[in-house]
């Protein structure tokens, strides 16, 4: 089969998506950031040649699917901050929000700081200026709001931002850790809900000022 009719037929059933897809659950479900295409191409059903046809690369892949979910935490933010909601209420639901991010795709900020490492200084600050900053003058926002208002503390956003961020890479990339020490390989919803719970109260605590 030529590429032409290789392509056409991949297009037909949305080849793209299909394999940004398949590697994002290849990511997850390995707790890996490294894709075989012989695996991409048995678990999704397609030829391989589609990488390179669609992505590039691999790299270009991992752009992809860093852009598929990065963009949807950038909506989702931008409705948030837009709701006639207190402060204290947006940042609670926003921290939740980052748990449940982070459960559903435990390899994002892993998958961010390697694209920044090894792609050119200009596609690093690409990814920066796209998604990071963005991000950051969010919390600027939730943030700023609260200290206006008398409800929070005066904290920093930018180190706000990477606690929580680190609060919730760290405890979804350790699922070895809790196996080895703790025997426990129960990473499911209820777990996740009980971290969610148990976090967003500690980290509000903290920047409450009552």
């Amino acid at each position: 089969m030529t590429v032409e009719k290789l392509v056409a037929k991949a297009n037909e059933a949305g080849a793209r998506d299909k394999l940004i897809e398949t590697a994002s659950h290849i990511m997850r479900d390995g707790d890996t950031i490294d894709i075989s295409f012989s695996e991409l191409s048995v678990l999704s059903g397609l030829n391989s040649a589609l990488v390179k046809y669609y992505f590039g690369n691999k790299d270009g892949l991992l752009e992809a699917i860093l852009e598929r979910d990065m963009d949807n935490i950038l909506v989702q933010v931008g409705l948030l901050i837009e709701k006639d909601w207190p402060p204290e209420d947006k940042l609670r639901h926003h921290i939740g929000a980052v748990i449940d991010t982070y459960h559903e795709f435990p390899y994002l900020n892993r998958l961010t700081m390697r694209l920044i490492r090894e792609l050119p200084p200009e596609g690093a600050r690409k990814i920066a200026d796209k998604y990071l900053k963005p991000l950051s003058g969010a919390y600027k926002i939730f943030i700023g709001e609260g200290i206006k208002s008398g409800v929070f503390r005066t904290v920093d956003p930018d180190l706000f931002y990477s606690a929580v961020t680190g609060a919730a890479d760290r405890f979804f990339t350790g699922k070895l850790v809790w196996k080895y020490c703790y025997g426990r390989d129960d990473f499911d919803e209820r777990m996740r809900d009980a971290y969610r719970e148990q976090t967003v109260d500690l980290i509000m605590a903290g920047i409450l000022k009552h």
